[in-house]
């Protein structure tokens, strides 16, 4: 099967032939008819997340169950499936405590007895986020799958898969936003524009977007905001004037560390900053600290918006499919395999919200 390998830092991922591994105990092999392009797939090309090389990106994806190994019990084959990177194992204290997405997920790899699930000839290749989905099939562990309705389209589906459930989960489930609260989306890629779905789905009665591109502001206003600021310097001083004294809940979406402070300063007395794009590693985040206290402002993260995928996703389908949740308006693009470079060239310039990588399945 075809996939696209990330070799070296910051170059081009390579079109390879690869095999896949039949499937182990608890594993299925999806073939993959649709990836969605994140921010994340370039945070690792670029270094921002250090992974083993060589390794297949791709972590946003929906697909078809070609066939399932030993001991699988929910997933056969034919069935439509969401694959997403909270893997979760079940047992260990984050997952009975209710928190799924913060499983480390080491109980769902495979030892180093066991092999690789994906080689090319006698060479290992690493996959990221335990799913690998810029290629034509993935084999995972089924804790990293959850069924989906056949009559959802799965180019549109993918995008759930991380961007959609990032962002309106950090809304919905995260920060719980209420109806009547004010909120500010920092970043109006497709985690900040589903972020803006959330707060309208929760009913807030002011959403405001915030980018440094127009023409993302005019599509997030199509989705849900119902203001949108060009960012600058004064960026927090608008916001605050706008809102006569700051807002609610501002979420920063990109993964900046001057913008998680910028969301920081336009929050209200006693409001809340949801850190939501991923600040690389190394870097430091630097606030004034005396407003945590005598502001009473709050700063928390949230990690793949305190999801628990195998529930949420299913109803963010069925919010699609009833008209509540917009999908194919965040889709700049959809692109084979061969131009995944040019699609992340793309996000790198900012002129995409998603671009999806389709494959024959979709």
């Amino acid at each position: 099967m075809k996939a696209a390998v990330m070799r070296e830092l910051s170059a081009p991922l390579e079109i390879e032939e690869l095999s896949t591994d039949k499937p182990g105990a608890r594993e299925v092999l999806v073939r993959t008819a649709a990836c969605g392009v994140c921010h994340s797939d370039l945070h690792l090309l670029e270094g921002a997340i250090p992974t083993p090389l060589p390794c297949v990106l791709g972590h946003e994806p929906a697909g078809v169950v070609e066939a399932v190994g030993p001991d699988v019990r929910d997933f056969e084959p034919g069935d439509h499936v969401i694959a997403c990177l909270s893997v979760f194992c079940g047992t260990c204290e984050q997952c009975t405590s209710g928190r799924l997405y913060l499983c480390s997920g080491d109980a769902c790899r495979r030892q180093v007895d066991e092999g690789s699930r994906l080689r090319k000839g006698d060479e290992a290749i690493e996959v990221m986020a335990d799913l690998g989905a810029f290629a034509e099939q993935m084999l995972v562990h089924e804790n990293a799958l959850v069924k989906i309705r056949d009559d959802m389209p799965l180019d549109r589906a993918a995008l759930i898969g991380c961007g959609v459930t990032t962002g309106l989960g950090a809304v919905l489930n995260t920060a719980q936003v209420r109806p009547g609260e004010t909120v500010s989306v920092t970043g109006c890629g497709g985690v900040g524009l589903s972020a803006i779905q959330g707060a309208r789905i929760a009913g807030a009665s002011r959403i405001i977007a915030i980018d440094n591109q127009e023409w993302k502001l005019e599509l997030a206003k199509k989705l849900g905001a119902t203001d949108g600021v060009l960012a600058d310097s004064d960026t927090s001083r608008s916001v605050r004037a706008m809102t006569e004294g700051g807002v609610d809940y501002a979420f920063e979406c990109i993964g900046l560390a001057d913008l998680v402070a910028d969301c920081l300063r336009m929050t209200k007395l006693g409001g809340c900053t949801v850190m939501v794009g991923v600040v690389p590693r190394g870097v430091k985040l630097e606030i004034p600290a005396i407003n945590m206290t005598l502001q009473e402002k709050k700063l928390i993260g949230s990690l793949m918006g305190s999801s628990r995928f195998r529930t949420d996703m299913p109803r963010f389908v069925d919010m699609y499919l009833s008209g509540k949740l917009l999908l194919d308006e965040m889709i700049s693009a959809r692109v084979p395999l061969e131009d995944v470079n040019l699609a992340l060239d793309e996000m790198r310039k900012g002129t995409a919200a998603r671009s999806v990588i389709t494959f024959d399945a979709a």
